[in-house]
């Protein structure tokens, strides 16, 4: 599989994007989730400036490949959500609950995007803001750039920028993180209350496998636009599945692939308002999937996760289809949980609740150990796999 993501010239822990800023400053508080900048613009000491930059990634080609299909102009909104719930949750791990602003991003192949996608995508991030507005979440849209770009992207791309500016005393950094720390994890799945429908939990990490994987080879002829033309065929859509075919869930193929993002921020807010002090890291398992909290760990411990969420059905799906080791899986997907909070034993059973209010699943899904070095080590039914 690792082979396969190579071929196609993509890389599920960016090695080569770590290598290259390794020698940049790492901010305020190294292990903060996000970089942590000092005040620039007010020059207040108890204040930082915070900016993120993020998108959908290659779920644009999915959205594209069932606008096509079905006429379906909606994928457009998610792809615009996905953008920004990509840079709104990786800032909520280290606290920032607003007021934010965003800029958006968007470089098209005229020919193949039409005004109305660009107009989709540039109202649906309006009316998403609109909606977050009803949880105390205030993201102001600033404008950004729209570019024809045609030589250089075959479709479409969606990105974002957010920042915020926040009070220090207000941060959570990873620095409190403790053996004898429990994690709570939030379910990637389900329907929130804030949302309309049934959320696969796709995330917005991993899509070029899933597409290729799942996919019939049909739509490399049908949308030669989607495929890098490089690509060797044998890594091209070697699925079995349409995009409009039925599923388990209430979701066919491609609205499962599709299903935007979900934010946590309503869930964060009230988490964050009721025990600030107890939270000891906040991490959105997003590239880098069960693993991600490697990189966070403040020094040598052991993330022992045995009680993971049941993996949902779209990760199932996935894994049948490419054949996928649960090592690499548990590495590259979410998996059904795509935020975890390190707290106490006590500060959890509050946090569980809060989530479950909202109709998110939540539980205690680890304990931090002493170790000699830093490890997150999986432990379940499809077996045992330690990630350094």
């Amino acid at each position: 599989m690792n082979d396969r993501y190579n071929q196609r010239g993509v890389s599920a822990q960016k090695e080569d994007v770590h290598k290259a800023v390794a020698k940049l400053d790492k901010g305020l508080f190294p292990n903060a989730f996000c970089k942590v900048y000092p005040d620039y613009l007010g020059g207040d000491a108890a204040f930082c400036n915070l900016m993120h930059a993020d998108g959908a990634g290659t779920k644009s080609i999915l959205a594209y490949l069932y606008w096509k299909e079905t006429g379906d102009m909606s994928v457009w909104k998610g792809i615009a959500i996905d953008s920004i719930v990509m840079n709104l949750d990786d800032m909520l791990c280290v606290g920032a609950v607003g007021p934010f602003t965003y800029s958006s991003t968007i470089g098209r192949n005229k020919h193949k995007i039409p005004g109305e996608v660009i107009s989709a995508l540039i109202n649906g991030t309006q009316e998403y803001f609109d909606q977050l507005r009803e949880y105390d979440i205030e993201v102001h849209l600033l404008g950004g750039e729209t570019a024809d770009v045609g030589d250089v992207v075959r479709t479409v791309i969606v990105d974002g920028t957010m920042s915020c500016r926040m009070e220090r005393s207000k941060l959570v950094t990873t620095e409190q993180m403790r053996p004898g720390d429990v994690v709570v994890s939030l379910a990637s799945y389900g329907q929130a209350s804030y949302e309309a429908e049934y959320n696969s939990g796709m995330g917005s990490n991993g899509l070029t496998s899933a597409r290729h994987e799942m996919l019939k080879k049909d739509y490399a002829r049908l949308y030669p636009e989607s495929v890098d033309p490089a690509l060797p065929d044998e890594v091209v859509y070697n699925g079995k599945y349409g995009m409009t075919d039925a599923t388990e869930t209430s979701l066919n193929v491609g609205k499962m692939l599709l299903s935007p993002t979900r934010t946590y921020a309503p869930v964060v807010t009230q988490v964050l308002k009721k025990h600030f002090s107890q939270i000891h890291g906040i991490i959105h398992c997003s590239g880098g999937g069960q693993s991600k909290c490697l990189h966070y760990l403040p020094g040598p411990m052991r993330v022992v996760k045995n009680n993971l969420l049941p993996v949902p059905p779209l990760f199932k799906i996935i894994q049948e289809s490419a054949g996928t080791d649960w090592k690499e899986m548990y590495q590259v997907f979410n998996m059904g949980q795509r935020l975890e909070i390190f707290t106490d034993k006590d500060t959890a059973e509050s946090i569980i609740s809060i989530a479950k209010s909202f109709n998110i699943d939540a539980q205690v899904s680890g304990i931090v150990e002493k170790a000699e070095k830093k490890e997150v080590r999986i432990e379940n039914i499809h077996g045992n796999f330690s990630y350094f």
